[in-house]
């Protein structure tokens, strides 16, 4: 019996997404003890597969209680530094499961909630109309460029969105407060255990490449999603409905560009467009939003 110790780098969404590796781990694994290392073990909460998770920040004694006079199998590297994905050949659960030499069997995220949480958090998300749930803009707090073209929605889009359904839909923002924000939306912030109840209970959703498009894939609900310098074969999944950026109409500088092409931070030397709106037709996102 080994410990095997999986460490994830990287934002939430990538947490989200580590919970599908965690349960082909411990197929292939199934009497060993699977010891996560997070930034977010709040994705893992009751989570069946995973048997110990830890906080980056909660590091004390680590190697004494589980690598000293242990057998170990150690789940370090980052699958972004892999030629799979690097060349944007397959799907990153993909990739970081070969890394491992773990078989994958097109295992998909899960989050796993308890009904008291459900019963609790969704007492703060009562609404008089359906729920709409929509993400913009994702990345890290205090960044200097707080819209990044590579990643978020244009506000032109997000805009047209609110104006169509704002009437029949309570849309909740899922934000921090350094975000961007809207008209005829209602702002949310809140931990992450709630933020999956509130998506659970929406009707639609409307996400870019961030955290929520991967929790409502663990949720087993059908979003639109939009997709400008990262893609859905490598980042998303099937059953939603995945729209991509326009073709590129200028010619970007890309002397930052090291293992990809575009930083998703969105540096403003490499967009590759005239304008925002040159990177999705807004008609094909409503229309996409009725489907669901």
């Amino acid at each position: 019996m080994s410990n095997i110790i999986f460490q994830i780098d990287g934002g939430i969404g990538k947490s989200v997404m580590a919970t599908a590796v965690c349960e082909a781990i411990k197929k292939q694994y199934p009497n060993d003890t699977l010891i996560i290392i997070t930034g977010y073990p709040e994705v893992f909460l009751c989570n069946p597969h995973v048997d110990k998770c830890l906080n980056h920040a909660n590091m004390q004694y680590f190697y004494k209680d589980y690598i000293e006079g242990k057998d170990v199998k150690a789940f370090l590297h980052n699958p972004y530094l892999e030629s799979g994905f690097i060349m944007r050949n397959e799907h990153l659960l993909k990739t970081w499961c070969e890394m491992f030499n773990i078989e994958y069997n097109d295992e998909q995220p899960k989050i796993y909630l308890t009904d008291r949480e459900v019963n609790f958090y969704s007492k703060q998300f009562t609404s008089d109309k359906p729920i709409f749930a929509l993400q913009t803009n994702g990345g890290g707090g205090n960044q200097p460029i707080k819209y990044s073209w590579a990643r978020d929605i244009p506000n032109t889009i997000a805009e047209e969105v609110i104006k169509e359904y704002s009437k029949e839909y309570n849309i909740l923002h899922i934000r921090r407060e350094d975000q961007i924000g809207f008209q005829n939306t209602i702002p949310v912030q809140a931990d992450f255990r709630a933020l999956v109840v509130l998506i659970k209970l929406s009707k639609k959703r409307l996400f870019m490449d961030s955290f929520a498009q991967h929790t409502a894939k663990a949720l087993d609900l059908p979003s639109v999603v939009l997709w400008i310098a990262n893609t859905p074969t490598q980042f998303g999944y099937e059953s939603n409905t995945n729209i991509l950026a326009k073709e590129e109409n200028a010619v970007p500088e890309l002397r930052h560009s090291i293992f990809t092409k575009y930083n998703i931070g969105g540096d403003l030397l490499e967009f590759p467009y005239n304008s925002e709106d040159d990177i999705f037709d807004v008609n094909e996102v409503l229309e996409a939003l009725k489907t669901i």
